[in-house]
């Protein structure tokens, strides 16, 4: 089968389409027609270095959708030429988190290829357990564009740090595909929307999804438009998955009780607190990791009913997954980019 692959760490140079076996599946496993893969940044570490992978030659690619063309022996319930989508984070099904629906915080967890080979290929090989059907009216693209940041959102703004009608939210990068995600998912929920973006044309994108106030972070200061839109008082929930870029004024943002809900650290690792404004203003900060397999269900469940549309922002070929990733490291596009299995 057809492949995009990296033999060492580097820029997007290493990345190579090559021809290599097709995965056989386990008993439990099931392999599945890559139809859609979505790129995320965590291919970028991946290739990069920051994030370790195995094996190598490595395949990245986490947020697959495709059809069932062959099942292990001990694998029941599913069916050669099912639509499926993948959910991205394995698990153990048997430690403490995994017994209390913790899925994502597996002790074992790993992700979609990162420990295991991942979805910029023809076919893939995958626990059974990961499955999640397909629903008629959905297809491959939309579906490959909820499969990892979509559901983090999701994770995000109903589980962590649940909205209710009325509330401020500022929803940092909404031209990403975890930012376009939670625009959309905050509006259901009944919030006022605030976002930030870094050009005039994500603007006029973000306010077509929902948003009711955008930023331009590169012509104004986020906290002062934040203060002015709230009136000084601040907003009920951050949604932060940049980081140090963003993250002391991102805490600043937040009104008294305010909750700092984070799913990410793109520009770097670590940041300061003011540790008397959490305190004396009784605010909460909280991470979040990843999506359930009832997220992905639950969401995708609402995109058959287009209540929530996937915003993909353009697809490639697995030889343009390089382009695709330097385009999201240049934040150039506005929500999901999405490579097809064709060469």
């Amino acid at each position: 089968m057809k492949a995009t692959v990296f033999h060492e760490h580097g820029d997007i140079q290493v990345l190579r389409v090559e021809d290599i076996a097709q995965p056989t599946p386990g008993p439990g496993d099931v392999l599945v027609k890559v139809q859609a893969c979505g790129v995320n940044r965590l291919d970028v570490y991946s290739r990069t270095g920051r994030t370790k992978v195995a094996p190598m030659p490595h395949i990245s690619g986490s947020e697959v959708a495709g059809e069932i063309v062959a099942l292990g022996q001990a694998v029941g319930g599913l069916k050669v030429g099912q639509a499926v989508v993948v959910a991205p984070y394995l698990f153990c099904g048997q430690c403490e988190f995994c017994r209390s629906g913790e899925e994502v915080i597996c002790l074992k967890g790993d992700i979609v290829g990162l420990g295991s080979q991942g979805g910029y290929a023809e076919y893939i090989s995958v626990p059974a357990s990961s499955i999640v059907p397909r629903p008629d009216n959905v297809d491959a693209v939309s579906a490959a564009a909820v499969g990892l940041s979509a559901i983090t959102a999701w994770h995000m703004l109903t589980r962590k740090a649940p909205l209710q009608p009325g509330q401020d939210v500022l929803v940092q990068a909404g031209g990403s595909g975890v930012g376009s995600a939670a625009i959309q998912i905050a509006k259901l929920a009944g919030a006022r929307v605030i976002t930030t973006v870094s050009n005039e044309e994500k603007r006029a994108k973000a306010l077509e999804l929902g948003a009711d106030e955008v930023i331009n972070y590169r012509e104004q200061d986020f906290l002062q438009e934040v203060r002015h839109l709230t009136g000084k008082r601040g907003v009920n929930v951050v949604v932060e998955h940049v980081g140090p870029d963003t993250w002391e004024k991102s805490v600043a943002c937040l009104a008294r009780k305010g909750r700092l809900v984070t799913c990410g650290a793109t520009s770097g690792n670590e940041s300061k607190i003011n540790l008397w404004n959490l305190f004396a203003k009784e605010q909460t900060l909280i991470g979040s990791y990843g999506g359930t397999r009832q997220d992905l269900a639950d969401l995708l469940k609402l995109v058959a009913r287009r209540q929530f549309i996937p915003v993909v922002d353009s697809t490639y070929t697995l030889k343009q997954i390089g382009h695709a990733q330097q385009r999201m490291e240049r934040r150039e596009n506005f929500g999901k980019l999405i490579v097809t299995p064709s060469v």
